[in-house]
């Protein structure tokens, strides 16, 4: 099995020493991206793919076929009221990007679609098929209108890397300007009067520490330093209120914040601190007319929500006090009421808070299914009298709801089309509540056909980091597996925010192995009660490292683990500060280079690390060349100790070559991609 792969022994292994632990990496050598050697290894390691899974490219087809067949692929979504426009993006049948438009404004109703799926009198803002050109990867990174609605910024990568190119499109004539800056991150936003235009910069570790300001039509050689962050824990990004009153810079570590706030109409004015960091202390802020909102968590480990008088933003007075069981997530103030966006037993909710604030009663929106998510969308105005909604369940397609403030009704305005005779009564979803090791019960949402058998093989997901919540939500290409008598299940397990600030504390730093334990209690609960008799275990980035630590940890309980873009090098990676988001991560996992008890820990639990001679259920990992998030090198190294190492497997390794973190750019890809993926799970799952 093994003639496919390059001569390693050529290659000499690195030795490390770290808090008199000394260790030796035999696959270092594949840290180097520019040697040829890595680029044959992963290329090679594409081929023994192929000759692997070649028997699924019928079933693989199928699933491709099925997914496209169940959608509706010349669509558009809900226009949204902004200023005199309505915008809103829509996908043409063939080809793989969206395409952003807006129409006039006439009155408060959307305007009616035509028979061909567009809008009268559409103007196209961005056509992502334009510009991809033959790209094999594109993504837009920033696309922000000014508040006149005349000028369009705009961002595009061609290589998966994150760093974007920064350019402007006049909107009245359709001409794209001269201006054009590189080397730019996510995000941006314009002054209030649309000459000027704040953009990020990132370092060589990928963290967005610089803000810029560029004033248009002046050369980019010219722009203005306005901020940069010193401390590596922190990283930068700047917004404009929904009031279009205030430009607020923002800089975060994992665990503390600070903002700055500046007039939107004093551009080359000076950002004032709202409060002085203090570590371990999270706030942001909101403008509210004749008052700020601020959404904090001193002494108020589930976030408290406060006012604060414009003179003095730092001076906090409570408006909705800490509850031990309601973690509050953002506020959105509008002109006439505020939308707290929360999280209570494991989902999502709303609360409206009617101005006067102290004169009229807040109250919450209810839902009538056991499992779903919800949250604000799209709500792009100041001054409105409608909120506007998404909500999904795992029976539910994504919906976009309207919720009249004056008659307290909800308005469905579309459900997303699941074409071929989708029936959401022919499914059902349930939670389940599994027991951890140290007794803490771990809820899993499941969702199945109703005629399906139990036991049923499974693919049970996981992710468990950055509290990160994984709500319970629709998926059409998930339907290919439920219509073959699988069941879904998501375990919510600590490291995540599904259950508050403390599910997420309780598994992180060196808390981190409950993460781990959680998922496999959650596998052998799905076992014990007859829900499953085969899981198949799937999870990406962070979640990647929960797969590989649970095939470390128990791999009998798995037919199965998909790896996508997974750290399962964890320990090598946070070990080397000059690698990308190292120092930033320290918050989330440790400091394994100055703390030894950190090191030792994680050296417990990395993957990498902790392979063994033992066996382990089939293990299919995908990465990308360009990722930058999570790099190519860790599931290469991973997947070729196990191969020298365990028995079991087969352990396979697919590098997208030219991708990043997201994987491939374009739809049809995308859906190729996971009919890939899905295939190799079905396979497992009925063997």
């Amino acid at each position: 099995m093994s003639s496919h792969i390059p001569p390693l022994a050529k290659k000499v292994p690195s030795e490390r020493t770290h808090h008199g632990d000394t260790v030796i990496d035999e696959y270092a050598w594949l840290t180097n991206k520019e040697d040829p050697d890595t680029i044959a290894y992963l290329q090679q390691e594409n081929d023994f793919l192929k000759q692997e899974t070649g028997h699924l490219e019928e079933l693989q087809e199928q699933v491709f076929q099925e997914i496209k067949g169940r959608t509706q692929e010349t669509d558009l979504s809900v226009p949204s009221r902004k200023g005199a426009w309505w915008y809103f993006s829509r996908t043409q049948e063939g080809k793989q990007y969206g395409i952003s438009c807006r129409v006039p404004a006439e009155g408060d109703t959307p305007p009616v679609v035509t028979t061909d799926g567009t809008l009268p009198g559409e103007q196209v803002l961005l056509d992502g098929n334009e510009l991809a050109g033959d790209s094999d990867f594109f993504s837009i990174g920033t696309s922000a209108v000014t508040p006149d609605g005349k000028l369009l910024a705009y961002s595009t990568d061609y290589k998966g890397d994150e760093r974007f190119t920064l350019s402007f499109k006049d909107l009245q004539t359709g001409e794209k300007l001269a201006d054009e800056i590189s080397g730019v991150f996510y995000g941006g936003t314009w002054s209030a009067d649309g000459t000027t235009f704040f953009y990020t910069r990132i370092d060589d570790a990928w963290r967005p520490y610089q803000v810029y300001r560029h004033t248009l039509g002046d050369s980019a050689d010219n722009d203005v330093l306005v901020y940069e962050e010193s401390d590596e824990r922190f990283w930068v990004g700047i917004g404009l209120t929904r009031s279009e009153k205030y430009l607020v810079l923002g800089a975060g570590s994992k665990i503390t914040s600070e903002v700055r706030i500046l007039d939107a109409d004093d551009p080359t004015g000076e950002f004032k601190v709202v409060r002085p960091r203090v570590t371990g202390v999270e706030y942001g802020i909101e403008h509210a007319g004749d008052h700020f909102f601020v959404l904090h968590n001193e002494n108020a480990e589930n976030f408290e929500l406060a006012t604060a008088p414009l003179d003095d933003p730092g001076v906090w007075t409570p408006l909705i006090a800490h509850r031990e069981d309601t973690r509050l997530l953002e506020v959105d103030a509008f002109a006439s009421h505020a939308v707290v966006h929360f999280r209570r037993d494991g989902l999502t909710g709303i609360r409206i808070l009617p101005y006067p604030l102290q004169d009229r009663d807040a109250y919450e929106i209810e839902f009538p299914e056991p499992l779903y998510d919800v949250g604000p969308a799209g709500n792009p105005e100041f001054t409105t009298e409608r909120l506007r909604l998404g909500y999904t369940s795992m029976v539910t397609p994504p919906s976009v709801y309207d919720y009249d403030l004056e008659t307290r009704r909800l308005i469905l305005l579309k459900q997303r089309p699941v074409l071929g005779g989708y029936d959401p009564g022919e499914y059902e979803q349930f939670r389940e509540w599994a027991t951890a090791e140290d007794g803490t019960k771990v809820p899993i949402s499941i969702v199945k056909r109703k005629d399906a058998g139990r036991p049923a093989p499974t693919l049970l997901y996981g992710y468990g980091s950055y509290e990160t919540s994984i709500d319970p939500s629709f998926s059409v290409a998930r339907l290919s597996l439920l219509d073959r008598g699988f069941a879904f299940a998501v375990a919510h397990v600590r490291g995540g925010g599904e259950m508050g600030r403390r599910w997420y504390e309780e598994g992180k730093l060196t808390r981190k192995k409950n993460t781990f334990t959680d998922f496999v209690a959650a596998a052998r609960h799905l076992k014990a009660t007859g829900w499953s008799d085969r899981i198949i275990a799937r999870g990406g980035s962070a979640g990647g490292l929960l797969m590989g630590a649970v095939a470390n940890l128990a791999p009998e309980e798995f037919a199965g683990v998909v790896a996508e873009v997974p750290f399962v090098d964890a320990l090598n990676t946070i070990l080397d500060p000059t690698l990308p988001l190292t120092v930033i991560e320290w918050d989330e996992w440790g400091d394994p280079l100055h703390n030894a008890d950190v090191y030792a820990y994680m050296k417990g639990y990395s993957p990498y690390e902790n392979v063994e001679a033992k066996t382990y259920p089939p293990i299919l990992a995908i990465t990308s060349l360009n990722d930058t998030r999570v790099l190519y090198h860790e599931p290469a190294k991973w997947v070729a100790r196990l191969r020298a190492t365990a028995q079991g497997g087969p352990f396979l390794l697919k590098t997208e070559m030219g991708a990043g973190h997201g994987g491939r750019s374009g739809r049809y890809d995308a859906w190729k991609e996971e009919a890939f993926a899905l295939s190799w799970i079905i396979e497992r799952g009925t063997k």
